[in-house]
């Protein structure tokens, strides 16, 4: 959800990567189906595992409860979102998280819009 909406947000304006540390084998229905509600069509996108060197390539890491699983390099700026997995979870409950997390992408794009880094 967060690649899908910070790639929506930043309009070419940023480089957006997405994946999972435990990817899963698809995606929930109930995360494409939230997504739609906001004009975001995921149907086509499946879940990537986090390699070693898309951490490396990123200026900014956001992690959302990969713990000791994700790689971690000197320099990189890391930020952990602790959120609720939607894995598992109905519309009504995939929503709210949605919800956090595009407060947090606009809130990252502003930032980094305003620095000029990204």
């Amino acid at each position: 959800m967060a690649a899908a909406l910070l790639h929506h947000h930043a309009a070419g304006r940023v480089t957006v990567r997405s994946a999972g540390s435990a990817p899963a084998d698809t995606i929930n229905p109930a995360v494409i189906e939230a997504m739609n509600e906001v004009g975001l069509d995921l149907t086509q996108e499946f879940p990537k595992p986090l390699t070693t060197e898309a951490v490396h390539a990123a200026d900014i890491v956001i992690t959302m409860g990969c713990g000791d699983a994700c790689p971690v390099f000197p320099g990189k700026r890391y930020l952990d979102w602790s959120l609720p997995d939607p894995a598992g979870k109905t519309l009504d409950q995939v929503r709210p998280i949605r919800d956090q997390i595009d407060h947090r992408v606009q809130a990252l794009l502003a930032e980094l819009t305003t620095t000029g880094r990204h």
